[in-house]
């Protein structure tokens, strides 16, 4: 993917692009089945993104209010993204041209994203965790 963004590499591009990832994972698991297994899923991501951001420096006090920052992000993309397959191309664009809004090729990112969400679809939760520890 990062590849043909022609970007450099940081943390903040690949943090939006991983919670990007997480809201569509979310979107096409959510049910009454998976909702214990996926809070326990949100809550490992969000407190290893806290332990990310400790290792890159941050104080008490930043961290805190960068997790508020990225918690609201996630949710803000969450509730963009949930009617995602009813969507046009154009409202695509416009939902992420929010989030990602110095990126130069969108095109290239929906494609991507539209591609990701077909193959979720395809497949069951327990396909991405049945080879998943639980130690």
């Amino acid at each position: 993917m990062y590849k043909n963004l022609n970007r450099a590499d940081n943390f903040s591009d690949r943090l939006t692009f991983f919670l990007l990832h997480f809201s569509f994972f979310l979107k096409n698991f959510k049910n009454y089945e998976n909702r214990k297994i996926l809070q326990e899923i949100y809550d490992f991501n969000f407190r290893q993104l806290e332990l990310s951001i400790r290792e890159v420096g941050y104080g008490d006090q930043s961290i805190n209010k960068k997790m508020k920052d990225y918690i609201n992000l996630f949710h803000s993309m969450v509730s963009e993204i949930h009617f995602w397959d009813t969507l046009t191309r154009a409202e695509k664009f416009q939902k992420f041209s929010i989030f990602l809004s110095d990126f130069n090729d969108i095109d290239y990112l929906l494609d991507y994203f539209d591609e990701f969400n077909s193959n979720l679809s395809k497949k069951t939760l327990n396909y991405y965790l049945k080879s998943v520890s639980n130690a």
